[in-house]
């Protein structure tokens, strides 16, 4: 018998984001389980969508064979809770939850209020959850009223990759990776940063400027004013083969995040034996070990910066991170895994 299912996921699968990279892998992984799997694009604008958007993706999502196992990425089912109830009655529904809406940053208290009651109500009408960390796990059965025994825990997986060569010089190359979103802090690394003039180092962001205009131009302002042009790149998006050659030129990994529901950048750093430095926000210290990595309060520019200076100035401090960093690589979970644990979850279904 063939095994169906369609994964509702908001916007282009090729969005150069963790999440959307997890729902790609996870997709690829169940295809070599067996499974015949359809991806609908239920349009851009999620979790925000307007009234054309809303009603297009309902259209769209109603027209899904009657019986066929659903997966609903989080970042439209959170708040399509009305659409959610609809197709339950003639669907499995499983959710995918890779952070809940409510806890992205720089929202308004109501707006969070809103998002977290309507991924309440939505979350009440699906069979299954997915989440990608313990931690999330826990907020989701703790704030959202999901039972524990409907709640699995699928762990991004981890490719092999060579362990990073360094930048060869005395300048010490920091790498951070993520979309310019003020989730991800890079004001508070800027910050960190401008404490720390007198110290060789330089800095790649490598991560998508379109996904907020306003923090983009934040950004570049604060480079600007500080008169940081000269020492931190921000090349946008780039490709795997430019992210790969960052990552063997870098020396050390850094990301503020205010929170994260698991961070696969930090993964993909320890893959490539990279200390460090980062923050106990959410997941992150699920995924990466007290031995790997310095970790600071989330938002505290100036504990940032002490890590920072500790790590660009101890040569022997960033061998000690590195190799317990590439240790822990291979204790990650591979795609084979998450995908046999995100298909047993599917099972369930039935």
């Amino acid at each position: 018998m063939v095994k169906h299912v369609t994964f509702a996921v908001p916007g282009s699968l090729d969005t150069p984001t963790g999440g959307y990279a997890y729902d790609r892998r996870i997709m690829a992984e169940l295809r070599d389980l067996g499974w015949e799997v359809d991806c609908l694009d239920i349009g851009e604008g999620f979790p925000s969508p307007d009234e054309a958007t809303r009603s297009a993706a309902r259209s769209l999502l109603l027209k899904i064979p009657a019986g066929r196992p659903i997966v609903l990425d989080g970042l439209a089912l959170g708040v399509l809770p009305d659409v959610a109830a609809e197709l339950a009655t003639r669907h499995p529904l499983l959710a995918l939850v890779h952070h809940p809406l409510a806890l992205e940053w720089g929202l308004s208290a109501g707006r969070a209020d809103a998002l977290r009651r309507s991924e309440r109500t939505a979350l009440a009408e699906v069979r299954e959850v997915v989440v990608t960390s313990p931690t999330t796990a826990k907020l989701v059965a703790s704030d959202y009223a999901v039972p524990a025994e409907r709640i699995t825990v699928a762990r991004p997986g981890s490719d092999p990759a060579p362990r990073s060569a360094g930048s060869r010089n005395q300048v010490p190359h920091l790498l951070s990776v993520g979309a310019i979103v003020p989730r991800k802090g890079f004001d508070v690394l800027v910050a960190a940063l401008t404490t720390l003039a007198e110290l060789p180092w330089r800095l790649t962001i490598a991560g998508d400027l379109t996904r907020n205009s306003n923090e983009a131009t934040k950004l570049r302002a604060n480079l600007l004013r500080h008169g940081l042009t000269g020492r931190i790149e921000t090349p946008g998006a780039v490709s795997s083969a430019q992210l790969a050659l960052l990552y063997d030129n870098a020396d050390l990994f850094v990301l503020a995040s205010r929170f994260e529901g698991y961070g696969m950048a930090y993964a993909e750093a320890l893959s490539h034996g990279l200390p460090i430095i980062g923050t106990t926000a959410g997941a992150i210290p699920d995924t990466v070990p007290r031995a790997a990595g310095l970790l600071v309060e989330a938002g505290d520019a100036t504990a940032l910066a002490g890590a920072l200076r500790s790590a660009i100035s101890d040569v022997d401090l960033r061998q000690r991170l590195s190799d317990a960093a590439f240790a822990a690589a291979r204790m990650l979970p591979t795609w084979k895994q998450s995908g046999a644990i995100f298909a047993t979850a599917l099972e369930k279904l039935a």
